[in-house]
């Protein structure tokens, strides 16, 4: 059999793990399997374009923790490498969830500090089989029982998946590297442990050891058909699926026209894209949300919310849209003719120009005499005087209009001087402070992220 170093690189290769050159934070634990994850990563990481980063975490569970970071650091020192340590203080009594949030939690912030591209663990065969397990006696759907992925939103990579822990045991022996046994991985009162050391012995004795071959192949199987649902949002144009950085929305009238078992399907495959796991039950009620009336929502637990935005119905974390508490004003005076600032979700860039021979009513661009104006949130009772229009119009009515969903309106950007509305992006140009043609005046140019300078509400 060919080398344990030779066919995770043809692994790693023929998965696509590493698709671009970059930073790559390893997660150390001390314990056999990330230790020789790091060993056989360290050889590999030219080929790969990689440059790691070593973490380790250290939980404060055990009473010799500090001794397992010292351990790893020497390690990080051996390789030349960076090394991080992350002093969690959690306590003897910190749960196995409350353990692996805190871990992740900490492991992303070195990742956003380092800016590394991915985030690599060690988990092997036998986790994935533990996975898939321990999801089956707890109710999971199919999808669910397709187990970890090798590849997962934020650059999380597993490399390991296919090889087994008695084989990476192997290799570190054979390295001589130094490696830490937690009793903890043995201690049933920890479910992971108890299906790991009891349960799976058990059935292993009644059944044969095949037994966890076929129990792993339920997985691939239903891996397959988790990307055949994956695979079909793309083809179904009707629903016109939308992913953004807080979530996903769909077209109303496309879910409604899908058989219903269809539409369930369906909506928790791009809830998966969205990083939500929404089971039957909360997608059965998202679907009758969708026949609701505009502005109807529902909470899906976990920080998650659904929402009926006019002729879409739109999935995000609960209060990530409505951010007018964090919104900070940004203001422009009379020295401050250029510029740039990010206003929530928006992009904002203005700059000295003459003002054109007639301004439009509903565009992105704008242009304003002079400075002393400001970008700031929606306040009650704001009114503009349209160009072009008679009297004074409710802002908020206006963004309703042009079908600004609820959720966002608190973080859309206003542009005032003083008392007056000058500007609603996108949405009116006021009739207040239209600077001459051709005189000297500010353009202003507002962008939403991930879209378009014109989306269409204009």
């Amino acid at each position: 059999m060919p080398s344990l170093p030779s066919r995770l690189a043809r692994h790693i290769a023929r998965a696509h793990l590493f698709r671009q050159p970059g930073a790559a934070v390893v997660a150390v634990s001390g314990g056999g399997d990330s230790v020789a994850l790091l060993d056989l990563l360290h050889a590999l990481a030219p080929a790969c374009g990689l440059e790691l980063v070593i973490a380790h975490a250290d939980h404060g569970i055990a009473p010799d923790s500090r001794t397992v970071g010292q351990s790893v650091r020497a390690l990080a020192e051996r390789y030349g490498l960076p090394f991080e340590l992350g002093e969690l203080h959690l306590g003897p009594d910190a749960t196995e969830t409350t353990a692996r949030r805190a871990r992740y939690a900490w492991l992303r912030d070195v990742q956003r500090r380092h800016g590394a591209r991915y985030l690599v663990t060690a988990h092997h065969r036998g986790d994935q089989l533990e996975t898939i397990i321990l999801r089956f006696l707890r109710g999971s759907a199919p999808a669910g029982l397709a187990g970890i992925a090798a590849r997962a939103r934020g650059g999380l990579v597993r490399p390991l998946l296919p090889f087994t822990k008695a084989e990476l045991a192997a290799h570190a022996a054979a390295r001589g590297l130094p490696v830490h046994d937690d009793a903890a991985n043995r201690d049933p009162r920890h479910l992971r442990s108890w299906v790991r050391a009891a349960l799976l012995p058990f059935i292993e004795e009644r059944l044969g050891v095949r037994v966890s071959d076929d129990v792993l192949r339920t997985g691939r199987a239903a891996a397959l058909e988790r990307r055949a649902w994956d695979h079909a949002l793309e083809h179904l144009p009707g629903l016109e699926l939308r992913l953004d950085a807080h979530g996903f929305d769909v077209a109303r009238a496309g879910l409604a026209r899908y058989d219903h078992r269809l539409s369930v399907a369906l909506v928790r495959a791009a809830a998966r894209r969205a990083g939500l796991v929404l089971g039957v039950r909360r997608a059965l009620r998202l679907i009758d949300l969708a026949r609701r009336p505009s502005g109807r929502r529902l909470s899906l637990g976990g920080g998650w919310c659904a929402e009926v935005a006019f002729n879409r119905v739109r999935v995000s974390r609960a209060g990530a849209r409505e951010v007018e508490k964090d919104l900070e004003v940004v203001e422009v005076g009379k020295e401050r003719q250029q510029g740039r600032a990010e206003f929530g979700e928006f992009h904002v860039e203005w700059s000295p120009d003459a003002a054109p021979e007639r301004l439009t009513r509903g565009d992105w661009t704008t242009w304003i005499a002079g400075g002393d104006w400001q970008v700031r949130p929606l306040r009650p009772g704001d009114r503009v005087v349209p160009l072009g229009g008679v009297g004074r119009r409710q802002v908020r009515r206006m963004l309703m209009e042009a079908q600004v969903p609820r959720g966002d309106r608190a973080g859309y950007p206003v542009v005032a001087r003083g008392e007056t509305i000058l500007w609603v992006p996108g949405i009116c140009r006021s009739a207040a402070d239209l600077p001459q043609p051709g005189t000297r005046a500010v353009r202003v140019d507002v962008t939403k992220h991930g879209e378009p300078q014109a989306d269409g509400r204009a």
